[in-house]
């Protein structure tokens, strides 16, 4: 049976460019990729861009740069998950036979200021704000705080964790340590959130290539990682809020042929601290309802049992929307590889998880092996 590896993986740094176009930045984390893989523009067979909000043939604009070739481009876009999204649909290109090389690029430019205004302005969820995002994980914040007694002290770890591994990664937007006091202190957005347990928006670009394993070895020696299970999934009416992501990960942990208790190393959707307390849940770390004692006892720690995010995540790497999830993978590949410098984990992890959420109600999941 064919197996799906990551040969290449390379990003252009998080943060504001406003001297780039998204074509410059996914352009660089594209060859950076490639040249990471062994690989060159002419070796792959088709391409898939991630974005939310780069226009229309945004994928096809980047393939003009490196030289048209003739090879299908697919333009993705599944909000939050549109990354992750991504790989999905390039993992099954390479199964089905159809590729044997394909490249993937997320990439997004964003205004500065909060997320809102998505979907139909008419539509219900529109008319009661909840197509504002701090509002929603607001409600999600306060109906956990009320059902499982997650504090606002817990929610606030998440954003000191992850703020501490981004001061470690060279292309993180913020690579500035806060302390819980800081995060307590820090303006309220929608209660109980606060400014700092909210991801930014940003610039930024991502990309791995992915081949079958009959021809990785051709362009590279480097430690071959696995997408070993990957789906894509969306949530259900009148079902709880935990389910799709639950669901969506039993269905990538069956696919590899594993299960919750194996995952050594993981990065989450923390668009929100609430987000990543819920995920922990979710994944099947813990039991629901226990997610703010994970944090707490420090199991999420680079030098805990299962480190969350050591990228700093999207609280401290960035969230350009597009990028999110292949950026997460190229983070998986790097620590799975050994070769994520300071911020390196320590268990030596043989089985990692990536996970993203977005807007009406889509989750991805994927389960990557050495």
């Amino acid at each position: 049976m064919t197996q799906v590896a990551i040969i290449g993986a390379g990003m252009h740094p998080c943060g504001r460019h406003p001297d780039k176009t998204f074509t410059d930045i996914a352009f660089t984390a594209a060859q950076n990729a490639l040249d990471d893989a062994g690989t060159n523009w002419t070796d792959i067979q088709a391409f898939f861009a991630s974005h939310t909000r780069q226009g229309i043939s945004a994928g096809e604009i980047i393939g003009q740069e490196f030289g048209l070739t003739g090879i299908p481009m697919f333009n993705v876009e599944n909000a939050c998950a549109s990354g992750t999204t991504a790989i999905h649909m390039a993992t099954q290109a390479i199964l089905s036979g159809a590729h044997d090389v394909v490249l993937v690029a997320g990439f997004e430019k964003m205004q500065r200021g909060v997320i809102g205004g998505i979907g139909e302005p008419s539509s219900f969820g529109a008319r009661m704000g909840l197509n504002v995002m701090p509002s929603l994980y607001a409600l999600k914040a306060k109906k956990h705080m009320h059902e499982f007694g997650t504090t606002e002290e817990q929610m606030a770890m998440v954003a000191v964790k992850n703020h501490k591994n981004g001061a470690l990664n060279p292309i993180a937007q913020y690579r500035n340590e806060v302390t819980l006091e800081e995060v307590m202190n820090s303006r309220l957005v929608c209660d109980p959130i606060k400014l700092l347990e909210c991801c930014p928006t940003s610039d930024g670009a991502a990309a791995i290539v992915l081949a079958s394993d009959k021809v990785a070895r051709r362009f590279t020696q480097k430690p071959l990682i696995y997408v070993a299970g990957s789906s894509v999934e969306t949530s259900r009416y009148g079902v709880d809020d935990w389910e799709a992501s639950r669901r969506t990960a039993e269905t990538a942990y069956e696919m590899a042929g594993i299960g919750a208790e194996d995952i050594q190393l993981a990065e989450c959707h923390d668009a929100f601290t609430i987000g990543e307390i819920m995920h922990y849940e979710e994944l099947g770390f813990c039991p629901i309802g226990e997610g703010g004692w994970f944090i707490e006892e420090g199991h999420a720690d680079i030098t805990g049992k299962l480190p969350v995010n050591p990228s700093g995540g999207l609280k401290a790497r960035g969230h350009p929307l597009g990028m999110t999830g292949v950026a997460q993978v190229c983070e998986i590949t790097w620590q799975m590889r050994g070769e994520a410098g300071t911020r390196q984990v320590q268990n030596d992890p043989k089985a990692a998880i990536t996970h993203t959420q977005g807007y009406g109600g889509v989750c991805a999941v994927a389960v990557f092996k050495k």
